[in-house]
């Protein structure tokens, strides 16, 4: 069981994600009591999860568990490695691919409004994004309903962005830039065919948003989400590199012509290109009361509510659907939990639920290796602590 659990859960959280340390500082914790002690939230594995930051793994973690079951609160590790100073619990950091949720949330409470209709077409709206005639891909766009868009179905392939990313943290690649070039590469498949993780759905989604509206999709945002839930710590940034406000600086592990590493501060970086898909900037507190918000059906209505919680069927022989819109779908010890994951050079991030809210998650954690292809060790850990029962830790 224990085995099964983390080797789940690690790969699950996969999906979502696309040096030298100093010593460690201590981790603060508080804990509030739960209803019932069997299933509150296990404080020592939680506190033993971010135990011992910074080190090769990250510089700092921020965790919050929440529910119906029991509130944990935990913070460890640095603000940063020159000072050594404690890390900001209330820090703010880029959230990455919790975007996504925002986005998903706007389009389905237009939809809720009856300014879009997900059945509709993409080219519908924005016929003008879609030239006619076989793209460089030798194939045609068939009509691409905007709710695989929201379910990573449409069949668009990623568009274009920097070859060295880090090169070019400073420079602004606008959107529609990589749209343009995502359509002009033609179909990977039918939509609905297949599903496949990728951002350019969502870029596609926060363009249809600003045509919809007429506004732009980050002052949608704002004011159908941040505004009314009272989330001080979100924003976009736009082209500005910065992270305004308190803030854990970012580090990522990057390799010498030597071969041996170094950690590079990379807190600063424009993000505009991630636009609805990843730009967003938040904290903890914030993100958890728009989870527990979202789940309660305070965001988005019941009826599109559960287009989030909706795995759609795909073609015959390829891989089942994970995701619905925006969320995915995981097992974990006999309950459902959908998540999301966010990372940007520097922070790695998720949000997660059960569907009933008897178990809430949001932890950022400041990993050395934010975009690699396994999961950070500390947020594994994490994410570990927070759903699967510590029973079920004991091998043998």
């Amino acid at each position: 069981m224990p085995f099964r659990a983390r080797t789940a859960l690690a790969a699950a959280l996969v999906l979502g994600l696309t040096g030298a340390a100093t010593a460690p500082a201590l981790a603060h914790t508080s804990a509030v009591t739960a209803p019932a002690e069997h299933d509150a939230p296990d404080r020592k594995a939680l506190r033993d999860a971010i135990k011992g930051l910074p080190n090769a793994d990250a510089t700092a973690a921020l965790v919050r568990v929440g529910g119906t079951d029991g509130t944990w609160r935990g913070s460890a590790g640095v603000h940063d490695l020159v000072t050594e100073r404690k890390a900001d619990p209330h820090g703010r950091f880029r959230a990455g691919s919790i975007t996504k949720i925002v986005t998903a949330a706007v389009a389905l409470q237009l939809a809720a409004e009856g300014e879009l209709d997900l059945d509709k077409p993409v080219q519908h709206y924005m016929p003008d994004l879609f030239p006619e005639g076989k793209q460089d891909g030798g194939k045609e766009f068939s009509p691409i309903p905007v709710r695989s868009l929201l379910n990573y179905t449409s069949g668009l392939r990623p568009g274009d962005g920097f070859d060295d990313e880090y090169a070019h943290r400073y420079d602004t690649l606008k959107p529609q830039t990589v749209v343009a070039s995502a359509i002009a590469k033609g179909p990977e498949h039918d939509p609905g065919a297949e599903q496949h993780y990728r951002n350019i759905g969502y870029t596609v989604l926060g363009l249809l948003i600003e045509r919809v509206t007429g506004d732009s999709y980050a002052h949608q945002a704002s004011q159908r989400i941040f505004r009314p839930l009272h989330l001080r710590d979100t924003y976009f940034p736009g082209s500005d590199p910065r992270i305004r406000g308190p803030h854990n600086r970012g580090y990522q592990s990057m390799e010498r012509p030597d071969g041996t590493t170094r950690l590079v501060d990379v807190t600063e970086w424009n993000q505009t290109d991630r636009f609805a898909a990843g730009d967003l900037i938040s904290s903890t507190a914030d993100l958890e009361v728009f989870t527990q918000a979202l789940f309660g059906g305070d965001v988005v209505p019941q009826p599109q509510l559960k287009e989030m919680f909706t795995l759609p069927e795909l073609a015959p022989g390829v891989p089942k659907a994970v995701f619905g819109a925006g969320l995915q779908r995981m097992e974990v010890d006999g309950k459902v939990v959908w998540l999301k994951t966010g990372a940007r050079y520097g922070y790695t991030n998720m949000i997660a639920s059960t569907e009933n809210g008897t178990r809430t998650l949001v932890y950022s954690v400041n990993a050395t290796d934010a975009k690699g292809k396994d999961m950070n060790a500390i947020a594994e850990r994490i994410a570990l602590a927070a759903f699967v029962p510590a029973e079920d830790e004991h091998v043998g």
